[in-house]
C-alpha cells in the first residue's frame, strides 16, 4: 500500500511540471474523443508518439478538474490496483470542492498496473470521472483488451506526426492553396526532404543536429527491441528476432515473404518455422510495422500471397541504397491512407500500389514513385490503368515527389501529383 502522502506529491509534482514547463504542444489531426458516452478512452500508439502529450493538453484543458499520473514514475513503482481508490482520496483531499464534480483522469502508462481496467471502467460508469489512458505496450491495442472493457472502451491510435503536423512545430500552419502554391512553397519541399529522411517522431523533429537525430532514433529502436518485443513476449532465441528485424525494416515498401526468409536464414541460425512465423506476428502486435496484403475476394488469396511491409515511421526504415527514395515515398503514402481506410496492394496483370477501401465500401487506387521517367513511365501507367480496369474505376492517381499534371489513358484520368502537396491538401485525391 503507497502512502498517500507520497500520492499527493505525485500529483503535485505533475500538476507544476505541465502547467510551468510543458509550453508547445501540437495539436493531432484526426484525435476525436467521445463527449457523451461512458467509455475509457485508450491511447495506444508506439513508444515516443506523442502519446503523453495528447494527455498534457487534455490536463491544460481541463486543469480546474484534471488529475495526471504517470505510472513509470519511480515513486509507484510498488502501486497496485488497489492503490487507486487511495489515489482518488488523495487527489480529492488536495481539491475538496472538487467533490461530487465531474473529473477527468488522466493515467499515463497504466499497463503498468495489473488490473487497472476495473478501476476505470468503474469510476467511469458510476462516478462523475471521465478516464483517459495510455500505454505504448500491445497490451493496450484494440484486440489486446481486457474483457472487462470489451465494449466500454474507446480506442484512438497516436502515431507519429504526420507531414502537416510537422511544419506545425516550424510555425507554418497550412490554411488554404495559397500556401502551397506560393512564396513558401520552397520552405514547404525542403521540410519535406527533411521529413522523408527522419520520420515524425516528435522528439527527432525537435532537434537540430543530424548526430542527435540519428542516435535518438537508434534509441528509440533499442527501447522497442528490448521492451516492446524481447521483455513483453520473452523471447529467447535474439539472433531470430535480430536478423527478422534487419530484414523487415530493409524491407519496407516491398513484399516480404516468411517463407523465403526461412530458406534463407535456416542455415545461420537454428529455428524452427513455428518460431519464425510467431515472431514476426509479434512485431505486428507491437505496432512497429504493418502489413498490406493482396485485393482479393476471398482471405484465402490475400493470405496465401506475400504482404508487402510498411514500418511505422520512414525514420527507423534501413536504407540500403540510394534508390530507396520512391520505397520511403510509398511508406509515407501509406502512413497517410491508412487513415482513410482498409489499404491492399493489387497485383494481376499489372501492379498498383495501394488500393484503398474507405468506410462506405468506396474503392480508390493509387500509384506511388518517385519520379515518372522513360524507364519506368510505362510500368506505372499501365499498372494504374489495368487495377482502374478490373476495378471499373475510371480515375486513378499517380504520387511522385515532385512532378504534376494529368493525362487520359483508355478513357481512364489519370491525376498526377507530388506527395508533399497531396498530403497538404485538404480535400486530397
Amino acid at each position: 500500500m503507497i502512502r498517500k502522502q507520497v500520492l499527493k506529491e505525485v500529483i503535485v509534482s505533475n500538476e507544476e511540471f505541465i502547467i510551468n514547463q510543458i509550453k508547445e504542444i501540437v495539436k493531432r489531426e484526426g484525435v476525436s474523443f467521445p463527449e457523451q458516452l461512458n467509455k475509457v478512452v485508450i491511447l495506444y500508439g508506439v513508444r515516443r508518439s506523442g502519446k503523453s502529450y495528447v494527455l498534457f493538453d487534455l490536463f491544460k484543458k481541463y486543469k480546474e478538474r484534471a488529475l495526471y499520473v504517470d505510472f513509470e514514475d519511480e515513486r509507484l513503482i510498488d502501486f497496485k490496483a488497489e492503490d487507486f481508490e487511495a489515489l482518488k482520496e488523495a487527489f480529492l483531499e488536495l481539491k475538496p470542492h472538487l467533490i461530487g464534480k465531474e473529473l477527468i483522469f488522466l493515467f499515463d502508462e497504466v499497463h503498468n498496473v495489473k488490473g487497472w481496467e476495473k478501476f476505470c471502467r468503474r469510476i467511469v460508469e458510476r462516478e462523475k470521472i471521465k478516464v483517459f489512458v495510455s500505454g505504448s505496450s500491445s497490451k493496450m491495442m484494440p484486440m489486446e483488451i481486457h474483457t472487462s472493457l470489451r465494449g466500454r472502451s474507446w480506442a484512438v491510435e497516436i502515431s507519429p506526426f504526420s507531414f502537416r503536423e510537422s511544419l506545425y512545430l516550424k510555425n507554418i500552419e497550412i490554411k488554404d492553396r495559397s500556401f502551397i502554391y506560393g512564396p513558401k512553397k520552397s520552405l514547404i519541399k525542403k521540410y519535406f526532404s527533411e521529413y522523408m529522411r527522419w520520420g515524425g517522431f516528435p522528439e527527432v523533429l525537435f532537434l537540430k543536429s543530424e548526430f542527435e537525430k540519428r542516435r535518438i532514433i537508434k534509441e528509440y529502436l533499442d527501447a522497442m527491441f528490448f521492451k516492446d518485443l524481447i521483455e513483453r513476449f520473452n523471447i529467447t532465441n535474439i539472433h531470430l528476432l535480430d536478423a527478422l528485424k534487419d530484414k523487415l525494416f530493409s524491407s519496407f515498401s516491398s513484399k516480404f515473404s516468411l517463407t523465403a526468409f526461412y530458406k534463407q536464414y535456416k542455415e545461420r541460425i537454428p529455428f524452427s518455422k513455428d518460431s519464425l512465423f510467431l515472431y514476426y506476428r509479434y512485431f505486428l502486435e507491437s505496432m512497429l510495422i504493418s502489413e498490406v496484403r493482396k485485393f482479393a475476394e476471398s482471405s484465402y488469396k490475400r493470405l496465401r500471397n506475400p504482404a508487402k511491409i510498411y514500418p511505422v515511421d520512414t525514420g527507423i526504415c534501413r536504407r540500403v541504397t540510394s534508390a530507396d527514395l520512391g520505397r520511403i515515398l510509398e511508406n509515407i503514402v501509406f502512413l497517410e491512407l491508412r487513415k482513410r481506410g482498409e489499404v491492399f496492394y493489387f497485383e494481376e496483370e499489372g501492379e498498383c500500389d495501394f488500393v484503398i477501401k474507405d468506410i462506405n465500401d468506396k474503392l480508390s487506387l493509387c500509384q506511388v514513385t518517385f519520379e515518372l521517367t522513360e524507364e519506368n513511365r510505362k510500368r506505372e501507367i499501365n499498372g494504374l490503368i489495368s487495377a482502374c480496369k478490373e476495378l471499373n474505376k475510371k480515375n486513378g492517381l499517380i504520387l511522385t515527389y515532385d512532378e504534376e499534371g494529368s493525362e487520359k489513358v483508355d478513357g481512364i484520368h489519370i491525376n498526377i501529383m507530388p506527395v508533399w502537396k497531396w498530403l497538404l491538401e485538404k480535400n486530397r485525391g
